[in-house]
């Protein structure tokens, strides 16, 4: 039998690993194409992978558990076919070719001890032994501990010289303490910043200086008598570890504004019915805030962007995410890919797949990332107003509260009257590095804009 190498896929252009969830096929079982033959995490997705051919699972390679990079061979296939008697011949071949190489080198080695002066020859150091300033490199995939490293993560050791025995101190924030790329590299930042901190301590005599007083630790939590420990599951804590990795990268200002949206919502009763009937699709205002929101970055493009450092990126493509509720009350953020490229019905059809396959874990990777914007919707539970946190790397994010009838002063030609009306808060949520309060003011007030004058006319 010919054997098929199983690959782990490429998952998106950001995406280097991913952790091996579960197995749903053994070795030995039968495996039709398509089959799903695992399950896989990354720090954006879940997602399963199928068999692009057909026979029997052969072996797995990795566990449960396992972190692996892309394109690695993560199990064998066997496949029936003609390659069989070709295989085994060419195997046969390569065992005669090592057991005749053995018996030359070992000739050889009797031919060395025959011509032996005496003096003992000090074996070769190994570059990796040559590089590490102490103790040894780490071997294979494990640690002493167990603990795994991927080979992404044992490369960036090597090259950095740091030793088994220093890596295995270092904390991981991976499942079961994985020592991530993320940990090491913050690792590394603080290892190589120790020594310039140490004499930037030191006055110009040389001495040590004063230090000033350290900051205050965070208390300790404690749980009392009868409290229930729950702990995060994979997708919580990543979500924990973004949002304040976002705070502590942009200076986050909110800017507030309402809207009035009656116009909107009438036009809306009466078109969602007949897109049901029509298309069995729903109409939500989802489609018609990033309609707004597409049109908007259209007229003021400094918003959608990103910062690298000194540097603003511009971003050519307009892509939406929308932040979306799973059933276990974590979030996740699937992409509408160039939103300002495509109609309403377009954007109502999609807005909804994306959602409904949200809600099922059937998210494809790339269908959650490059993102340049995101609309995150408070109204969805009742909330009228929130302040959210800018999704990384991104420079803004839109919060549209609930739509909700108000007594509003309406002014026309024959003097102001009090009227009941549909009415929305939204808020704007920017980096305040790049954003100022007037781009953020005006772009918000384009979005309201937008919504209060939106073509009635128009059938979907």
């Amino acid at each position: 039998m010919a054997n098929f190498e199983l690959k782990m896929p490429k998952l998106g252009e950001s995406i280097t690993e991913a952790t091996i969830t579960k197995w749903l096929k053994n070795v030995g079982d039968t495996i039709e194409l398509d089959d799903a033959i695992l399950e896989i995490a990354t720090d954006k997705v879940d997602s399963e992978i199928p068999s692009p051919v057909e026979g029997v699972l052969k072996e797995q390679l990795f566990k449960e558990g396992d972190v692996v990079d892309v394109d690695t061979v993560i199990a064998l296939i066997a496949m029936e076919g003609e390659g069989e008697e070709k295989e085994e011949k060419e195997e046969k071949e390569d065992k005669e070719e090592a057991a005749d190489k053995e018996e030359d080198d070992g000739k050889e080695k009797d031919e060395d001890k025959g011509e032996d002066t005496g003096e003992e020859e000090k074996p070769a150091e190994t570059s990796a032994e040559k590089e590490a300033p102490s103790g040894k490199v780490l071997e294979g995939s494990r640690g002493e501990s167990g603990r795994f490293y991927s080979p992404l993560v044992r490369n960036i050791a090597r090259e950095e010289k740091i030793p088994a025995e220093e890596l295995e101190k270092i904390p991981g924030s991976g499942q079961d303490n994985r020592l991530t790329k993320s940990d090491l590299m913050e690792y590394i930042k603080n290892r190589e910043a120790a020594p310039k901190a140490a004499e930037a301590d030191r006055d110009e005599s040389g001495k040590p200086a004063g230090k000033p007083a350290p900051a205050a630790k965070k208390p300790a939590v404690q749980a009392g008598e009868g409290d229930e420990i729950i702990e995060m599951g994979r997708m919580r804590k990543l979500i924990a570890e973004h949002m304040v990795m976002s705070e502590d990268t942009s200076v986050h200002i909110t800017l507030f504004l309402e809207a009035d949206l009656t116009k909107l919502v009438n036009w809306r009763n009466k078109q969602k019915k007949v897109l049901e009937n029509r298309d069995g699709e729903k109409l939500t205002f989802t489609p018609i805030f990033i309609e707004a929101i597409a049109k908007a970055l259209k007229d003021f493009p400094m918003v959608n962007v990103s910062v690298d450092g000194d540097r603003i990126i511009k971003r050519k493509n307009i892509n939406v995410g929308m932040a979306a509720a799973l059933p276990d009350g974590n979030l996740i953020v699937p992409v509408i890919q160039n939103a300002d490229h495509k109609s309403l019905l377009g954007l109502a059809k999609e807005v909804n797949d994306l959602a409904a396959r949200a809600r099922q874990n059937k998210l494809k990777p790339d269908e959650i990332q490059g993102g340049t914007f995101t609309l995150t919707n408070f109204g969805t539970f009742g909330v009228t107003l929130g302040t959210p946190i800018i999704y990384q790397p991104q420079v803004a994010i839109l919060g549209v509260g609930l739509i909700q009838k108000k007594p509003v002063v309406v002014e026309t030609p024959e003097g102001d009257s009090i009227a009941i009306r549909y009415m929305i808060d939204l808020s704007l949520g920017c980096d305040h590095r790049v954003v100022d309060g007037a781009l953020g003011g005006m772009f918000l007030r384009r979005v309201a804009d937008y919504l209060e004058d939106f073509d009635t006319s128009q059938n979907i």
